[in-house]
């Protein structure tokens, strides 16, 4: 495997991990949250975001305009089937989601959950390391490179590796700094 392609898979694993992170709910309202949420829009799930304008005008409001009225009682259903845990209110005109304010014991088992994404998507980077080692070892037994240039490359990828580790330390620092300064 070469080592552009070892960065471009480590790459992927960090967007999906702050992906994952983007909808963790901090007590901050934020749209990102309602990306898995689809309604049902004459027969197709189809996301909030392409029926509705998204808005948030306060820190702990999000706002669903959608530009079709008459499909506010399935957005207002699919957000309560969801597991976002909030609970629409519903005007005739907009939806409201209002977030609470977090409790110190709610945010330690956010900061736990974070932490758990976080040990995921390193254990996703040594797996993308090991199967790069796990290649050049078979190009070292079938004569392409020799072992010093194994050697080589054993230390670029872990070097890589420890490169894409700490990206991830650095953003799990700043989602926890988020989660418990709220």
């Amino acid at each position: 495997m070469e080592n552009n392609n070892l960065k471009e898979k480590m790459e992927k694993t960090i967007s999906v991990y702050s992906e994952k992170l983007s909808e963790v709910r901090a007590g901050r309202a934020n749209p990102a949250i309602l990306n898995k949420v689809k309604i049902n829009y004459y027969g197709t799930p189809t996301p909030i975001n392409q029926v509705a304008g998204i808005s948030v005008p306060e820190a702990r409001l999000i706002v669903i305009q959608p530009w079709d009225v008459s499909i506010l009682k399935e957005i207002e259903k699919s957000i309560l089937a969801s597991d976002l845990g909030i609970n629409p209110n519903n005007d005739g005109k907009v939806i409201r989601l209002a977030f609470p304010e977090l409790n110190e014991e709610r945010r330690k088992e956010l900061v736990k959950e974070v932490k758990k994404m976080a040990e995921e998507a390193k254990v996703a980077i040594r797996s993308i390391r090991r199967e790069g080692i796990d290649e050049n070892k078979v190009k070292q037994k079938e004569g392409e490179i020799t072992e010093d240039e194994l050697k080589a490359e054993e230390v670029k990828i872990q070097k890589i590796t420890d490169e894409y580790v700490e990206k991830i330390d650095n953003i799990l620092e700043q989602k926890e700094k988020e989660i418990m300064s709220i």
